[in-house]
């Protein structure tokens, strides 16, 4: 047992939980253990010339269950078949049973079913998901949601997607599973990656120490072996709290994501909220079932997924300098184009071990899709266009709930299980014989003949609908006015501005300096703002495409200074591209000091801190190889039509 062996005064009625272990491959196995409580004494016999009788002792005993696949409810039923069996003395063997039940063949993912017995007149029925990429949750996020509430949730939402260590705590093994599975349910299409165990034993405790981020359960009864964990948000599933440390800062989702999530989540768990200040409120209200409304809540939770992640495929760069292509992710480019660059949240999402899972395993151009991919690819826009009108995005979020409950349950109609239950208060029975040895033979032989069967059978091969995945609408770059609304210390650049930058480089390449002169001062202003800065860019790279790069000492030291005003804002991300754009340059335009020396601009722009950047140089060497293959694989026509898609 999780919480260490004991003994009990009473005979306890039986209990059942799942606990998840995961291997050294980080592939996960699920540990069903259903418990039941036996004569600690029994083999003893009393002295019947004693006075004084000694106290009755219980010592529990365990029917585990080892599996890769997460059935629970087929375990449940499957363990306590066999307890059955065993408990109420049935005609039937118990080697049989468990035989047949390690030899069951589960059908593969893609919503088929299998109806299997175990030889014991019981009938259960296995469905599998249709997308395996889906997960699975039951009823469980739904009921972390009542044990906890919206607010505390969404803290603990944050603090697992930026890395921070969570402890659940309650006197129910099966709760604490059941909060770990939500909690990665909802963190979906990001799966977590750090150390996962939702039912710690009681001997390995120390592992709360750990330095490293963690989801992890343990029983209430070690609460007060909690008490000095420092930088651990611990949630109490019974008392419904959920405690932060005054040493650990939770980033929250940005506005207006976190009050718009919150209000859909409103609209989910609690209906009759909208409609409590009507002067005449409506007779009935529909409330959904547990089961849907725990889709409900995790179509809420991607549809914030696709509006945070919304255009992240035209941020992918295929690095091709490799035996195999490696898919990196321009986690500037996406945050500036956003104007996130300063958002905490977002940016320790981007940086952290989920999202890089993410983009190894979604980047593909070709693979098989799931909900979220059609998601983010199509339902964007309309997302945007139902901000704010409540009936519409319930609808979708009702629309998106009925996908993720048909994935779960591809034929709800099916009856599912037939299984005899034992009699009710049988644990209670004062002469209950302990139970029986298996005879190892019987089963094994059983397996051996099942295995001889399936040898002759035909392979299952699960067949994958591979397609070009949708990369959906561009990133939507935001106006300037919009960057200063949401920022507040941006400048907005009119036409005009952009005017002047590029009338004051014309003047100088035409050697008309004493107006060029004039302008100077207007455009190192206007440098200040992103608009103007990608116009430099451009002009610059013009003259450069009409052989134009040799200047006179005028000419340079205005280009110089306007290249080294370009550059002052520019931070270590270059966010915007900037640097990007005209690190060609400084390598193009020059000045001849005299016979046999040429000075090029790169030599006067070294002292800004975006060249400091390892990550940046990295970026510019795989794109400059990308761009390369491109001009070598690509024709003009193809080439052109590429370059105005990415731009």
């Amino acid at each position: 047992m999780s919480s260490g062996w004991q003994l009990f005064m009473e005979r306890n009625p039986p209990t059942f939980f799942v606990a998840v272990l995961t291997d050294i491959n980080s592939e996960r196995h699920y540990c069903a253990c259903f418990t039941f409580w036996e004569n600690g004494d029994g083999e003893e016999e009393e002295e019947p010339s004693s006075p004084v009788q000694p106290a009755q002792l219980f010592a529990p005993k365990s029917l585990v269950l080892v599996s890769r696949l997460d059935h629970a409810e087929v375990f449940r039923n499957s363990l306590g078949l066999i307890y059955t069996i065993y408990v109420d003395g049935l005609n039937v063997s118990l080697e049989n049973v468990i035989g047949n039940l390690l030899t069951c063949t589960i059908p593969i993912t893609g919503g088929a079913q299998r109806t299997i017995s175990l030889g014991a007149g019981d009938r259960q029925v296995i469905q599998t998901p249709i997308s395996d990429s889906l997960p699975v949750s039951s009823c469980s996020v739904a009921l972390l949601f009542r044990q906890l509430g919206i607010t505390n949730v969404l803290y603990l939402f944050c603090a697992a997607l930026t890395e921070h260590k969570i402890l659940f705590l309650s006197s129910s093994y099966q709760r604490l599973t059941d909060a770990c599975r939500a909690l990665l349910a909802l963190m979906f299409p990001l799966k977590y990656s750090f150390t996962y165990v939702p039912i710690l034993p009681a001997q390995l405790l120390e592992v709360l120490s750990t330095p490293t981020p963690f989801i992890i359960g343990v029983h209430s009864i070690f609460q007060s072996e909690t008490q000095e964990l420092l930088d651990v948000v611990i949630a109490d599933l019974d008392g419904g709290t959920v405690n932060v440390p005054e040493c650990v800062h939770i980033s929250l989702l940005p506005e207006p994501l976190l009050q718009q999530t919150r209000e859909a989540l409103s609209m989910v768990l609690d209906p009759e909220l909208e409609v409590a200040d009507l002067a005449f409120p409506p007779s009935t209200i529909s409330v959904s079932s547990l089961k849907m409304q725990d889709k409900e809540i995790r179509a809420v939770f991607l549809r914030l997924f696709a509006q945070l992640l919304q255009g992240y495929r035209w941020c992918l760069h295929i690095i091709r300098i490799h035996p195999e292509p490696v898919i990196r992710f321009h986690k500037a480019a996406f945050l500036g184009q956003r104007g996130l660059t300063e958002d905490d949240f977002l940016t320790k999402v981007l940086e952290g071990m989920a999202f890089a899972g993410f983009v190894t395993e979604r980047g593909a151009p070709y693979r098989s899709i799931d909900l979220f991919d059609e998601l983010v690819a199509y339902e964007v826009k309309r997302m945007r266009a139902e901000e704010g009108n409540k009936q519409k995005i319930l609808r979708h979020i009702k629309e998106l709930a009925e996908k993720l409950y048909k994935n779960e349950n591809p034929y709800p109609a099916v009856t599912m299980h037939k299984v005899q239950k034992p009699t009710e208060g049988c644990h209670l029975r004062l002469h209950q014989k302990p139970f029986p040895r298996l005879d190892e033979g019987t089963v094994q032989w059983i397996i051996d003949q099942a295995t001889a069967k399936l040898q002759t059978a035909p392979p299952a091969v699960k067949a994958e609908k591979k397609c070009m995945v949708p990369s959906g609408p561009p990133i939507v770059v935001l106006s300037p006015a919009a960057i200063m609304e949401r920022n507040g210390n941006a400048l907005a650049n009119s036409a005009r501005r952009l005017e002047v930058v590029r009338n004051c480089i014309s003047y100088v390449f035409e050697n008309k300096m004493l107006e060029a002169k004039k302008l100077f001062p207007a455009v190192l202003r206007a440098m200040k703002g992103r608009a103007a800065r990608h116009c430099l860019t451009q002009e610059l790279n013009l003259h450069v495409q009409q052989n134009r790069a040799v200047l006179d000492h005028q000419q340079f030291d205005f280009i110089i200074r306007m290249m080294n005003c370009c550059l002052q804002d520019c931070t270590a991300m270059d966010e915007h591209g900037i640097a990007a754009a005209l690190l060609p340059l400084v390598t193009a335009f020059c000045r001849k000091l005299s016979p046999g020396i040429t000075q090029f601009a790169y030599s006067c722009v070294q002292e800004h801190v975006v060249w400091t950047n390892i990550q940046f140089w990295e970026a510019m060497f795989y794109c400059d190889v990308q761009n390369h293959i491109r001009a070598l694989y690509l024709d003009n026509s193809e080439e052109n039509h590429v370059d105005e898609v990415s731009g």
